[in-house]
């Protein structure tokens, strides 16, 4: 059994109780291939011993007195409710004085009455995965008979309405939406959500590797070899320049009408950044390597997008997450997003707020032939050029101690260079 070891600062370690398994079948999804890996007899369930590991573990391993779980998937609410009602009196046995938070990521198609009233109670935060209106969320996201599920996650978006569950969204950006931005964003704020997670879609077309191991996408490796103009990547995933567009087009009507009531994570992020303190998203901080994954067999992993063999940290089981999350191989995954990045990006001007996404997208090549440039780089930057003038006012009312919201009325009137 783990010792008691908290780490030097608080991390996070996402659970997925049903591994990759999911009543849906969306056709961009990362994760559903990552059966492969376990054995075809294991039901991908997570076993009591496991749950109740993680459980103690994580919450003795965490150096503050709040502890933040997250259930994702695949579709966690598979598990059903007797197993999160376990989870609960495991949090309240193992809690000692400690805050308990839970966070659950779900595609809303199998809540009903009874998981309203249960996160209602225990106060989740319930992320739902919707990526627009009826017809952009059912070009891909569709269920194991390849029939569109919009109807049934708006049944669960009403049934967290209904019974007050505080829920945010989560929307991948693809090819096929990203140039709908405005209507996809009034879309989200007419059904209630008022805090946004945008995804950018980026998935390679299966190397040698992946083709060996019976896999649809590459792994997210820093390649040394690509010749190809254009990025080997699937016909879905966004443009780069088309990412930057969407960000822009739903930023320009956000700092006119919703600062302070809608918030979007790059838009938080990017705040963050201009002002000097370390962003929410990871993919926007200058390192990394501290939101590890737990499979559902215990296996942990050094993030979401890197479970791969070579990318395996430890079990829960065996080893004490804090101890993993502290160790020269997971700081050095880590310091690599701030280390590895090519000489282009250090002299970009808005480095400071890039700092060169998400290095699973590091895969094309500077202009000077230096490897490690991110796919979604002509984007980002425009994005970030575009709302300098903006986030430098933002900046400077918050270090005059006014609301941020007050940038509105100046925006509509033009006033802030976008």
């Amino acid at each position: 059994m783990p010792g008691k070891t908290a780490a030097s600062y608080p991390f996070n370690l996402m659970a997925k109780p049903a591994g990759a398994v999911c009543n849906l079948d969306c056709s961009y999804c990362f994760y559903l291939e990552k059966m492969n890996y376990y054995p075809k007899n294991n039901r991908y369930q997570m076993s009591d011993d496991v749950l109740e590991a993680y459980v103690r573990e994580y919450i003795s391993s965490q150096p503050a007195p709040e502890v933040h779980f997250a259930w994702q998937g695949g579709e966690p609410t598979l598990r059903g409710l007797d197993f999160f009602r376990h989870v609960v009196e495991l949090q309240q046995k193992y809690a000692s004085g400690k805050l308990i938070h839970n966070a659950l990521q779900t595609n809303g198609t199998l809540l009903n009455e009874d998981w309203g009233k249960f996160l209602r109670q225990q106060k989740f935060l319930v992320g739902i995965s919707i990526d627009g209106p009826r017809r952009i969320h059912d070009a891909w996201r569709v269920d194991r008979r390849q029939q569109p599920t919009f109807d049934l996650v708006m049944r669960g978006v009403e049934v967290l309405k209904r019974h007050r569950v505080d829920f945010n969204t989560l929307t991948v950006v693809s090819r096929t939406n990203a140039d709908h931005a405005l209507n996809i964003y009034r879309f989200l704020k007419k059904i209630g959500s008022r805090y946004m997670q945008f995804i950018p879609l980026v998935e390679r077309l299966p190397d040698e590797r992946a083709i060996e191991e019976n896999l649809d996408f590459a792994a997210p490796t820093q390649s040394e070899s690509w010749e190809e103009k254009e990025a080997p990547v699937t016909e879905w995933s966004v443009q780069p320049d088309q990412f930057g567009r969407f960000l822009i087009e739903i930023f320009d009507e956000w700092i006119r009408s919703d600062v302070g009531t809608v918030f979007v994570n790059h838009f938080d992020a990017a705040l963050a950044n201009f002002y000097g303190v370390p962003a929410g998203m990871c993919v926007h901080r200058e390192t990394c390597g501290d939101a590890m994954i737990l499979e559902h067999n215990g296996d942990i992993y050094a993030c979401d997008h890197y479970m791969y063999p070579e990318w395996k940290l430890g079990n829960i089981l065996d080893d004490n997450p804090g101890v993993l999350c502290n160790s020269p191989g997971q700081r050095k995954f880590g310091s690599d997003k701030r280390d590895t990045l090519p000489q282009y990006c250090r002299e970009c001007p808005v480095v400071f707020a890039c700092h060169g996404e998400c290095p699973k997208h590091r895969f094309l090549r500077t202009p000077d032939g230096e490897g490690g440039l991110n796919y979604l780089c002509i984007g980002l930057k425009n994005f970030f050029l575009h709302i300098t003038p903006a986030m430098n006012q933002m900046v400077m009312l918050l270090e005059q101690h006014r609301p941020v919201a007050e940038i509105m009325p100046r925006a509509r009137q033009g006033m802030v260079g976008i």
